[in-house]
């Protein structure tokens, strides 16, 4: 079975990368941006792309976790529609910071816009304000590298006092307790973090904080506020950073475990510790709860679950956008993307890359919602 998925993997980011190398050659050709509206037979669910009249190019920009989704579903929308999309996957907080200077089409957060972010989003959306839209759910999985574990469980108090720096060594008694029958060796822990703003950062210390608040006891947000360790940019960096070290542990999405990074099953005071996967988190998102209002549609997690099989740290990307007074260049193409990628085919591809679709009560009030968009 785990050689199968790893087998599924290979071939997901093999079809990813040749995604990534058709974006860069249209985006590198004068002869790709045109108003095709015309269906591909080489995109599995291209028939059912709408275009809509969308045209030119759409700039956007956030969050890296859903970047390996983003990829795509800019691969069936551009050869259906023939738009030239370019998201940067810069991370949560750039993305939001673009948006709010107008310089996107939409923006991807895996944390809802601020009050103060809403309140800047205003001078972009003129008479609307910026909302947020769930899109991707995901399990933001604790990827490892340990010679010899290959099965590591951990806890909410211990995960906090690794990535403060307390706990220091693998074969601490914390972590022996937790994994009896594993060899754990006398090795440092090297834990990896972001070192740009992040939604991942904000939604795995929101799990700490709401979890173990006596071992975790910072503000949170999207900036790292955990003593030492190491860092990188972007989930990409943080997973390499992980995969390139002996002793390393990480966060980041699921996609990015394999090839030498294992992820950590949670203790959660379930009966069975819980891993990471599109089914445990799916479990996790059903429960969340819409607290956003009007248009907004932001979501509350329930990071203390403790329901059999339901995996605790997970996220939600929102895809950013305004409610009204998107600029008229680009709402034709925005509202067919999006549209697009909330539809039943855009949502069932998630879970062949190891992202979870949004629970259907959620993403049928996005569709809504998106196609009221002005």
């Amino acid at each position: 079975m785990k050689l199968q998925r790893m087998n599924r993997r290979a071939l997901t980011l093999g079809a990813l990368a040749v995604s990534g190398a058709l974006a860069l050659t249209a985006c590198g050709s004068d002869d790709n941006g045109g108003t095709t509206t015309g269906t591909s037979s080489s995109s599995a669910n291209a028939s059912s792309i709408k275009c809509d009249n969308a045209k030119g190019q759409l700039l956007a920009d956030g969050s890296s976790a859903q970047k390996n989704a983003i990829d795509a579903w800019v691969k069936a929308f551009s050869q259906a529609c023939g738009v030239q999309i370019n998201y940067k996957g810069g991370g949560s907080g750039a993305g939001v910071t673009s948006f709010n200077q107008g310089q996107l089409a939409f923006a991807g957060s895996d944390s809802a816009l601020k009050p103060e972010e809403v309140t800047a989003s205003k001078q972009v959306c003129s008479g609307g304000q910026g909302i947020d839209l769930p899109m991707v759910g995901g399990p933001i999985a604790l990827g490892y590298n340990v010679p010899g574990v290959d099965n590591l469980v951990l806890d909410a108090p211990t995960l906090a006092k690794i990535f403060d720096s307390k706990i220091t060594k693998w074969n601490d008694a914390a972590i022996k307790k937790l994994n009896p029958s594993a060899t754990l060796p006398d090795l440092k822990i090297q834990a990896f973090h972001r070192s740009d703003e992040s939604g991942t950062t904000d939604n795995f210390t929101k799990y700490l904080i709401a979890t173990t608040p006596d071992n975790w006891k910072y503000s949170g947000g999207k900036a790292w506020q955990g003593k030492g360790g190491q860092s990188a940019a972007g989930s990409a960096g943080v997973a390499a950073g992980v995969k390139q070290t002996s002793g390393a542990i990480g966060y980041f999405e699921l996609s990015y475990v394999g090839d030498g990074v294992k992820a950590v099953s949670i203790n959660t005071g379930a009966a069975a510790p819980v891993a990471p996967s599109t089914e445990s988190a799916t479990k996790d998102i059903a429960a969340a709860q819409v607290v956003g209002t009007g248009s907004d549609l932001t979501l509350k997690l329930d990071y203390k679950t403790k329901a059999e099989g339901a995996y605790p740290i997970t996220l939600v990307t929102y895809e950013i956008v305004c409610d009204k007074g998107n600029k008229a260049a680009t709402l034709p193409a925005t509202k067919a993307f999006l549209t697009y990628i909330a539809s039943e085919d855009g949502q069932k591809l998630l879970s062949t890359i190891d992202y979870a679709p949004i629970p259907d009560a959620i993403i049928t009030k996005v569709r809504s919602t998106i196609a009221g968009l002005s």
